[in-house]
């Protein structure tokens, strides 16, 4: 994959970088693999904000993603790498031998035309799916799954792996990108191989229009803000924001505040957190 610019004839291009594409294959999907997907402009049911920032975009449709990857002892042939709008990192489209196709996050190094199978006893190849306590130590995998049967949850963007370190028991060791360290089930799947299309994060929108076809709205900052309508706001000029500590617009701290759960199940499960020295 490869980044690419464009010569600045307008102030937006100047800073815009895109993808070359060059990996993508097709741009039409399978339509028994598409279903709608409301845009809800960070609205409930009531019509009241819940999430701020959200509004407009362009029209898109949701490709049906298999994570679970539970189509055991069945090989599949990649037909397509495609572009998803709902997520940084590509998809690929499977052939599997008995007709079925089903849509995969894309890993990196994967070509059209590659073989993948999934199971409890597979070669330990890019693309192989198969419970964590089968792939052995060292080994870069992603979609890893959290609880057995309910489909991956961790490193699904565009680049992310996670690295197993080694087994205790019936629990498995995970690095994850982040630098947090945890155990989880060896019975729960994961992916051999990383996310593609790695070079995602050096794209450089170049203007605020981009952001807006991708539903994200502006963001106005506390400080600019009157003191009605933020705590931040007010004051003559760039001000301090005079408060014991940062807080929401709604008057709640938002800095230094722990709000995991001490209670919940997956926590006992995190040996090193990310700010752990």
């Amino acid at each position: 994959m490869a980044i690419r610019s464009y010569r600045p004839y307008t102030p937006s291009r100047r800073e815009m970088t895109n993808t070359t594409f060059e990996e993508i294959t097709t741009r039409t999907p399978l339509k028994s693999l598409l279903t709608k997907k409301m845009n809800t402009g960070g609205r409930n049911n009531q019509g009241v904000i819940t999430t701020r920032h959200i509004g407009g975009g362009n029209k898109r449709r949701y490709r049906l993603i298999d994570f679970r990857r539970n189509k055991d002892g069945v090989i599949g042939t990649i037909a397509t790498i495609e572009y998803d709008p709902f997520r940084n990192a590509y998809i690929s489209l499977v052939n599997y031998a008995d007709g079925e196709k089903r849509y995969i996050l894309s890993p990196k190094d994967l070509p059209v035309g590659g073989k993948i199978v999934s199971g409890e006893q597979v070669d330990i190849k890019t693309g192989n799916a198969m419970p964590l306590a089968k792939i052995p130590e060292g080994t870069f995998v992603h979609n890893v799954e959290l609880t057995p049967g309910r489909g991956g949850q961790m490193a699904r963007a565009a680049g992310s792996s996670v690295q197993i370190l080694g087994q205790e028991g019936k629990y498995v060791t995970l690095r994850l990108t982040s630098g947090e360290v945890r155990k989880v089930l060896g019975t729960c799947r994961a992916t051999v191989g990383v996310v593609g299309n790695e070079e995602y994060n050096l794209i450089n929108f170049g203007k605020a229009g981009k952001s807006r076809w991708l539903n994200i709205r502006p963001a106005v900052a506390g400080s600019r803000m009157n003191p009605t309508d933020h705590p931040h706001g007010g004051g003559s000029g760039k001000t301090p924001i005079g408060r014991d500590a940062p807080r929401t617009p709604w008057g709640k701290r938002s800095q230094g505040v722990k709000t995991r759960k001490r209670k919940k199940a997956s926590s006992r499960l995190i040996i090193r957190r990310i700010n752990d020295k």
